[in-house]
């Protein structure tokens, strides 16, 4: 018996190493299927999912799984949850303010400096101004004329007039009737508003310059010309931003006539 066992065959164990799997939720799994049917317009805007129930005994997941799916696309922009009687999660297509939501969301994560989002809006809003020029309305018009209205409040708070110049430069966006360039413009503004709000900077030479500034921008768009609108903004988004990066060593600021 013991010459038969030292004949048994040795066993070779393989060395090959499996590296740890991530397994995804199936929350995760569940949100990732609906948002991909909605985005294929399958499921049209305003079309009201199946029941809580009715998902929870078509998926066979759980309870909990089912609301923390529904609860992803509603954070994303794809459903809104309606409570009550006449209640549940209805389809809607991201829109501007989804893109100004994420924008806004990366430009607070990243901690993005004040000088990236200077650049950043040189480089995207003489062209928002050129497509105004070509495509405003009569409506886009007057939220420009309203802004301005509210920019040139010789009483008005650094709030308001902070407000004010947010609300024209995203109305410039809006008239260029191209809804990506106006959800970045959207997001851009709002931190540029937030980061400039101080009185140091915003004195009363600086409201004259921009009232004078986006008056100019706004003939060149009502006029329907691009060229004269492109090299406005230009000069005033450029000037304002290099007048701005200098107000921790300067008293007076001064911002160039667009």
């Amino acid at each position: 018996m013991a010459g038969a066992r030292a004949h048994e065959p040795k066993t070779i164990r393989s060395a090959v190493r499996l590296t740890p799997m991530e397994v995804p939720k199936a929350s995760d799994v569940l949100a990732n299927e609906l948002r991909e049917r909605i985005l294929d317009g399958e499921f049209p805007e305003g079309t009201a999912l199946p029941p809580e129930r009715e998902l929870v005994s078509q998926t066979q997941m759980s309870r909990t799984t089912v609301r923390e799916a529904l609860r992803i696309l509603e954070v994303q922009g794809l459903v809104r949850i309606k409570t009550g009687r006449a209640g549940g999660a209805f389809v809607q297509r991201p829109g501007r303010d989804s893109v100004a939501t994420s924008v806004s969301l990366l430009i607070r994560g990243q901690q993005i400096r004040l000088a990236a989002l200077l650049e950043t809006r040189e480089a995207i809003e003489p062209f928002c101004a050129r497509l105004a020029a070509r495509h405003r309305t009569d409506a886009d018009l007057d939220r420009l004329d309203a802004a301005n209205k509210d920019i040139a409040d010789p009483d008005g708070s650094l709030a308001s007039f902070l407000q004010a110049n947010v609300d024209w430069h995203v109305a410039v966006a809006t008239a260029s009737h191209n809804e990506l360039l106006t959800g970045l413009m959207t997001a851009l503004s709002q931190a540029i508003y937030t980061a400039t709000e101080n009185e140091d900077f915003v004195d009363a030479e600086v409201r004259r310059t921009t009232v004078r500034a986006h008056k100019s921008i706004t003939e060149a768009i009502r006029a329907q010309d691009p060229d004269a609108a492109v090299r406005r903004m230009g000069r005033h988004v450029h000037a304002y931003a290099e007048a701005v990066l200098q107000v921790d060593d300067r008293t007076e600021i001064e911002v160039p006539d667009a």
